[in-house]
Parts: structure tokens; sequence; C-alpha cells
């Protein structure tokens, strides 16, 4: 029941901020860019003004939004009420779907409380539109799903997606001071986790440019610097054999860790360059500090003053999961998962940019429903992204941190009013400038005809994907959203989506989505979601 909550009140905010964005990008209305001095600082975002005695409902108590209740216009006109407001910060983290993968290659099931949604969705190339300079451009889409038990109902699929500009070249990005802090405790002591993190770190070092710094630190029991601060050229060599000298020992001091590779990156800071904290481990913490929250607070005026953000590295089969994201999300930062030494060429090779490169600060999205059109909406995960209301427009209120090259999708499934035609959400995303920390907000709407038509065999393949990624996710924690095929129906058309798309990552979705079917029984192979039970 409280997590049903999360998901309703995380969902209202994406939605939102998906309409916000896709007026520039599809349908009609406008789309604009504002600063803070054009807009009231920490007021909501503003909200349809309710007509025909037609206002905010209560919550329904698995989390679906009942945009009902007459009793509330009054308030809504006044005031975006709670009710049609939901916030949130930004999220890139993929981390959780790179798990589930493992897992089940494994063979086992990933524990539900290790899927999130919207790290499954995020996995994917979306192939949005991107902005020229810094900031965001959306796109909003969306389909019926039909499917399901009862064929969807009337439910539809909403997709909002953000885009950042393109990533730079190598030669192009701004250079990197970056202080890896590895975790070599004795949980490490194998080919997939050390063995693998000695080998991810070889391949950078072979990538980053002569005019990059990296520092080294490890912890087990305690922790200790292996290399400060030194720029790349002419010390290769170096950096390579602090990083093969490495050896797993004793137990797992995070906080150590931690605190020690900050105080290399303030001491090593370089201005004008990407000073970022890597943490790699299997974040299973269990000596020292071992709360994500105090750990950051301990170095909290280094993450302030300086600006270094964390990237955490997530590797092996038995995964700390919850605490390394709870610890990169306060850390400004993001989380992803390797399990070999392809996926560590595509986070160390490929998604470099990304990784280093900041393009926004504090992003955060606010969406406000349409109580005229829209009867009841879901947001599928997001849950532990969620901000108050009233810190949509407090910039001291942490988001999100953004990269070039980044992509955020959001889902939201939607039950439309009978007959309902016109608008379905106003959504407003705002973010800080990385540089300056000039606030910037992009508003839009969009309208009931952006999510007609069916989702399957529909033109837009990348958006079948993502929903296949949703639904897949949904169905390991155990949901049931409308219209949503079985696992092995999932499969089928996962399979048939690589074909089309010819992209070997939705491939891999189709094997791990049979692995999940075969691991269940096979017993999911008959549509499981009606979303009268998850929703009413």
């Amino acid at each position: 029941m409280e997590r049903r909550t999360r998901l309703y009140r995380g969902a209202v905010g994406l939605f939102l901020a998906g309409g916000v964005l896709l007026t520039g990008c599809s349908g009609g209305g406008t789309s604009h860019d504002t600063s803070a001095a054009e807009r009231g600082k920490r007021a909501p975002a503003p909200a349809p003004a309710a007509t025909g005695g037609s206002a905010a409902g209560g919550a329904a108590e698995d989390g679906a939004k009942d945009a009902s209740g007459a009793e509330k216009s009054d308030r809504l006109r006044e005031s975006a009420p709670p009710d049609y407001l939901s916030t949130f910060a930004l999220d890139v983290d993929t981390a959780s779907y790179g798990y589930a993968r493992r897992t089940l290659d494994d063979g086992r099931l990933p524990a539900p409380e290790t899927v999130r949604p919207e790290e499954f969705v995020n996995s994917f190339r979306q192939g949005y539109r991107r902005p020229a300079g810094n900031g965001f451009t959306v796109s909003v889409d969306g389909a019926r799903p039909g499917g399901g038990k009862d064929g969807g109902g009337d439910w539809s699929l909403v997709r909002v997606g953000l885009a950042t500009k393109a990533a730079p070249s190598s030669a192009e990005r701004p250079p990197a001071a970056l202080t890896f802090v590895v975790d070599i405790s004795g949980s490490m002591a194998s080919p997939d986790r050390l063995g693998l993190v000695k080998t991810s770190l070889g391949i950078l070092t072979d990538e980053l440019r002569d005019d990059d710094s990296v520092s080294l630190v490890t912890f087990s029991d305690e922790a200790k610097t292996l290399l400060p601060m030194t720029r790349l050229r002419d010390h290769r060599g170096k950096i390579h054999d602090a990083v093969d000298s490495m050896e797993p020992t004793d137990s797992t001091n995070v906080a150590a860790g931690v605190r020690r590779g900050y105080d290399e990156a303030v001491d090593g800071h370089r201005k004008g360059a990407n000073n970022r904290v890597v943490l790699l481990s299997d974040a299973l913490a269990n000596t020292g500090e071992t709360d994500a929250e105090a750990i950051l607070e301990r170095i909290d005026s280094a993450r302030r003053e300086y600006g270094i953000t964390l990237f955490g590295v997530g590797v092996g089969s038995d995964y700390g999961d919850a605490f390394m994201e709870q610890l990169t999300n306060k850390g400004d930062g993001h989380t992803t998962y390797i399990a070999d030494e392809e996926q560590a060429r595509k986070v160390f090779v490929d998604q470099l940019p990304a990784h280093l490169e900041l393009t926004a600060r504090d992003a955060k999205a606010q969406v406000s429903f349409d109580p005229k059109t829209v009867e009841k909406f879901k947001l599928i995960g997001y849950e532990d992204r969620k901000v108050a209301d009233d810190d949509f427009r407090d910039d001291s209120v942490d988001g999100g941190e953004i990269g070039p090259g980044h992509t955020v999708t959001a889902l939201y499934a939607v039950r439309l009013r009978d007959g309902a035609s016109g608008r379905v959400a106003t959504a407003t995303v705002r973010w800080l400038d990385p540089a300056t920390r000039a606030p910037h907000e992009r508003t839009g709407s969009v309208g009931t005809d952006a999510i007609d038509g069916e989702l399957w065999g529909g033109r837009s393949t990348r958006l079948q994907v993502t929903a296949v990624a949703a639904y897949f996710a949904d169905s390991l924690r155990g949901g049931a959203l409308p219209g949503a095929p079985g696992l092995g129906e999932l499969a089928a058309r996962a399979r048939e989506l690589a074909r089309t798309t010819e992209d070997d990552s939705v491939a891999k979705l189709a094997e791990a989505i049979g692995r999940a079917d075969r691991l269940k029984g096979g017993r999911s192979d008959t549509g499981s979601g009606t979303g009268e039970g998850e929703m009413d």
C-alpha cells in the first residue's frame, strides 16, 4: 500500500513534465524556456483550471490517482492542489536492469525490491530529437496497449521523453579529474568482481586523454591512497601498475573509502575540469558507517563547494543495489552495473562523456493532470525519486544530474474519461545550468489526440521496446499493469522488435524475458494485467 502510494505520486509528476515538454516537440501548443526571474520562486507549476464541478479526489489504495471529487474545485482554481501535482527528480540510473539480467543469467529471479522500472526503460536507445545547447528537448507520444486479460480496457500508455544534447567526442569534452575508489574487500575476490574492476580501469586508462588526471583509492577495513592525482601524460604505465597491484582482503568499509576518495578529489581538484569520484564496488558494506545518508553527510562540504559528484559502478552477483542507489542519489550522481568486459567497454568507452560531463544540475519535473479529461493515472517507476511539490522551485533541494547524450523516459498508464477530448496534462521541467547555476524551465502540454492508436504493430518501434521493458520490470516485481502481456508474449514481441530494429540490446532483453518466463514455469503466458485490481 505504501509502495503503491509512492508510485502514484511520482507518476503524476513525470507525466506532467512530459506534457509540458511535449508542446515543443509534438502536438499543438507552445514550448519555451523561462528564467527564474520570470516565474514565481517556489510556486508550484500551473495546473489546469477546473470547470464543471470537477476537481481532485483521493488517491486509490493501490496507488492509482482518481481525478474526481467536485468539493475541491475552488482550491484547484486558486493554486494547484497536491492531488494534481507530482514532482520528482530526473533519473538516468540503469543499474537495476543490468543487475536483473545478471541475476537471471545465474538462474535466479531478481528480488522485487531491486527492480526499478525506470532503470529498465532508460537502458534503451529512444531516438528523441536533441537540443543544440544545454537543457532538454521533450517528446511525448502514446498508444493503447490492448492485450492483457481484459484487452487493456480504456487505458492508454503515455511516454514522456527528455533528451540532452549529443555527447561530445573524446577530443571535444573538457579534461577529467577522476578519483577511483575501489572495493578490495574479501567479497570482491572473484574474476567478475575485482578482476572485472581491474579490467575496466585498464580499459579506461587507455581511453583517457593525456590531459586527464586520475587518482586511485582502495578500501577494505581501512582506506588507502595507492595513487595521488596524476596526469595521464607520460604516466599511463604507472597507473596500470597501481591498478594491477590491487588484491582482495578483509571487510567492506565503504564509508572510509568514500571519505578518503573525496579527500583526494578535493586535493586534486582541477578548475574547469570534470571532477568525479567513481566508486567501484559490490556495495556490501559491513564495517564502519553503513548508512548512505550518514556517509554523504561527512563529505557534504566537498560535494557542495567543489561540485564533485559520485558515479557508482556496481559489480558482482551478490550486489548491494539499494545501498549503491541511495549513495549515488544523495551524492548528486548516478549508478550503473557491469557484469562483463563488453558492458565495461560500453560504460568506460562508448558512454564515457555522458558519465563525466554535466549539462543539467538538480533537474526536476512537475506534472499536473487535467481532471476534465483524465480519470486515473499511474507513473510506472520513479518511486524513490519523488520531491515535495513545494520544493519544485527551491533550488537548494537536490534533483537529478544529467549529462550529454542522456535520455530520460517515463511511462504512464492513463485512463481518460468517457468521450474526453482536449488537454490531458501540463508539465514543467526545471534545471540549473551546471556552470552558472542559473535556473531554466521548459513547459508544454499534451492532448488526447497524442495517445490514440494501437501500441503493437504501430509505427513507433522504440515506443514498443519501451513498453516491453516497463511491462517486464512490472512483472518481475509482481505488478499488473493494464494491458500487460504475459512474459511469454513479451519475449516473442521483444524477439520481433530485435529483428526489425537490428538492435542487439533488444535481443538481450528478449533473452532475459525468456529466462524469467522459464524460471516462473511459463505461468504468465496468458495476459496478466487487467489494471482494475491494480488501479481501482
